[in-house]
């Protein structure tokens, strides 16, 4: 008799989609879960850890409340260093002042008894004018620009400070009267020179490396009359006026026939070649 051969089984072993479903962890995970003696480990390290975590932040607070009261000292030292330096530096500017006063007499003194002399004495005021080395006075024109207390209405300008007065205010400002005619300027009281200028650094405004507060307010001397107009004519005129419309900026210019500005700090000397004979 003939027997039928016997089929082979068909998926002796669960698929794998099976073992999937119905073994959610593996053989080596489930014996480390099912053993009783690091069951606690994991918990004890992470309370270790945790109290290291607070004793390093409790010795921190511990250290900067400490510290608090000499950060205050050293800051109240600090202040105290800078307002010494100030006083300093005007003391010794106007001890400059007054000796260089004295030197231009003794100088007009020296020069002043001959027609030649007289020649290089007007020649020297003039430039001494032009290099702001010499105190001047007379009339000319008052330029002010103030900081607008609304607040900023375009994103153009809003980057740069918004309805503030910018570096590039000032000195298109100083440019076109120069160009009007300005035989001197000052910048909030800074005489400018040939080397000067105007920048923003942060949210201080400095001229010469001077802070200056507004208003800021710039003085030019020469014929009142001609500097308004020519800079009333200007391109910064009028791209001020429409700023000044746009973010609310203060901005006002008037003559005066009785003006004075300071002398400027004089330049350091880099080098010199003495003069052969003529």
């Amino acid at each position: 008799m003939r027997h039928a051969p016997e089929r082979p089984a068909v998926n002796p072993r669960p698929a794998l989609l099976t073992m999937l479903q119905s073994q959610h962890l593996d053989p080596g995970y489930a014996a480390a879960a099912q053993s009783g003696g690091h069951r606690h480990r994991p918990r004890t390290w992470l309370a270790i850890a945790g109290l290291l975590v607070g004793a390093v932040l409790g010795v921190g607070v511990v250290q900067a409340v400490s510290r608090a009261p000499d950060t205050n000292v050293v800051r109240a030292g600090l202040a105290s260093d800078v307002r010494a330096a100030r006083d300093t530096q005007q003391r010794l500017a106007q001890q400059e002042s007054a000796l260089a006063e004295q030197a231009k007499r003794a100088r007009t003194a020296a020069l002043a008894g001959n027609a030649e002399g007289r020649a290089a004495l007007a020649t020297l005021d003039q430039l001494s004018a032009f290099a702001g080395a010499s105190r001047v006075s007379g009339p000319g024109v008052v330029v002010t620009l103030t900081d607008s207390s609304a607040p900023n209405r375009s994103p153009g300008r809003k980057t740069q400070g918004g309805g503030t007065v910018l570096d590039r205010d000032l000195q298109q400002v100083v440019n076109s009267l120069w160009a009007a005619g300005a035989e001197a300027v000052a910048v909030g009281g800074v005489r400018l020179d040939p080397l000067s200028t105007i920048r923003q650094a942060g949210g201080a405004m400095l001229v010469n490396s001077q802070p200056i507060a507004g208003p800021y307010t710039v003085t030019a001397l020469g014929n009142a009359t001609a500097l308004e107009t020519g800079f009333v004519n200007s391109d910064a005129y009028r791209t001020l006026t429409a700023v000044a419309k746009a973010y609310g900026i203060g901005f006002a210019v008037v003559t005066n026939e009785k003006l004075q500005l300071s002398a400027a700090m004089p330049a350091d000397l880099r080098f010199a070649v003495p003069e052969g004979p003529r």
